[in-house]
């Protein structure tokens, strides 16, 4: 049997791209001699992280329309016609027997030229409000892949499969116990952990809130593990107003397994990764939507947990307004806290990515 050959394709953010290689992860433990090329714009993280798990990638002049700079703008007809033809050259060159995508700009042109070559092609959608580019390819597309109910409203009911976002199988695969964790991290095990997280490069207002609040929460015998990002964390770390016993400032939290584990509130962003991972840790859980993504679909994502009494919302702009008021009444609240674990542990979906390759695999009838 030769060696199937896969085009996957996804970028721009984590979102896109730790989907797209939980999915490549897979199908290698499934089919050991699959081989796989990787699609990703020529300058943004995948061109980086991907070959750091030792996938192969090509990058493609792509981005998406710029709301800051119209003159940019003029080159985006150049960018797609210049992204469609090395995606013919690549596919010409690699001749796979798939192509997945998973969103960002470069999965576009590479999924309509692997479509229209009469390549199976297969789509991972992580938002509760589609992208335009996933909703443009769904005609073509094999089976697609979503984390979320209605779906049918953006894509042909008879193509969707309802399986969840990929997540990073470390995260969940030894858990630990709460006071284990809160131990392991040098906390104190009889004291509530708040847990804030605002993604890779942090939120600037969720870190000004913090600025303003840690200590009157720290004050109150309740621990805060703080993800300031990259952008603030020179900044925030000099302040000696803000050092406390009960206060745990880092710019990077690169053992995320045991901080959800110690953790008894999250705070967190709304991006679809971060939602798939926070049911699965099962936490009370205060989402703030960063206000600027694509469509909103932050805004979205959230609210469909919140309908599901699955988790608290507030919006950016009325952090400092709300958000001391929500904490503090969780901190007081056990009952409320339960019953929100409760609820987001039941959205969870352990399984989705072993779902998504099986749907691929037996579709491809390897």
């Amino acid at each position: 049997m030769k060696s199937p050959r896969f085009i996957i394709s996804g970028g721009g953010t984590g979102g896109h791209i730790f989907p797209a290689i939980a999915i490549a992860d897979e199908i290698k433990h499934r089919i050991p001699n699959a081989e796989f090329l990787f699609i990703g714009s020529e300058d943004k993280m995948e061109m980086e992280k991907v070959p750091q798990v030792g996938y192969n990638i090509e990058g493609l002049w792509i981005s998406g329309i710029s709301r800051s700079s119209v003159l940019s703008n003029f080159k985006f007809p150049l960018k797609v016609i210049s992204s469609i033809l090395k995606s013919r050259k690549i596919i010409k060159s690699f001749k796979p027997d798939a192509a997945i995508g998973t969103g960002g700009y470069a999965s576009g042109p590479a999924l309509y030229v692997a479509a229209n070559a009469n390549i199976p092609t297969f789509i991972q959608e992580q938002n509760s409000f589609p992208g335009i580019t996933n909703r443009k390819l769904a005609a073509k597309a094999r089976g697609i892949f979503v984390a979320y109910e209605g779906m049918e409203k953006y894509f042909p009911k008879d193509k969707l499969y309802i399986t969840g976002n990929p997540v990073r199988k470390s995260l969940f695969a030894n858990k630990i116990s709460q006071e284990q964790a809160k131990i392991e991290l040098g906390l104190n095990p009889l004291k509530l952990v708040i847990l804030s997280i605002g993604g890779s490069l942090g939120s600037r207002t969720i870190n000004n809130f913090w600025k303003e609040n840690s200590k009157i929460i720290a004050n109150n015998e309740v621990q805060i593990i703080w993800q300031t990002g990259k952008s603030d964390y020179s900044d925030i770390i000099t302040h000696n107003s803000l050092k406390h016993n009960n206060i745990f400032i880092s710019e990077f939290i690169k053992n995320m397994s045991i901080a959800y584990a110690a953790a008894d509130i999250i705070i967190s962003r709304a991006g679809a990764i971060a939602i798939s991972e926070l049911t699965l840790a099962g936490k009370p859980t205060i989402l703030i939507p960063f206000p600027y993504a694509a469509e909103d679909h932050q805004t979205k994502n959230a609210q469909q947990l919140v309908n599901s009494k699955a988790a608290k919302m507030i919006k950016d702009s009325e952090i400092s307004q709300k958000l001391l008021n929500e904490i503090q009444h969780l901190c007081n609240d056990k009952k409320e806290r339960e019953f929100l674990a409760k609820n987001i542990l039941s959205l969870a979906k352990p399984n989705a990515t072993e779902q998504i390759v099986t749907h691929i695999i037996n579709e491809l009838k390897f």
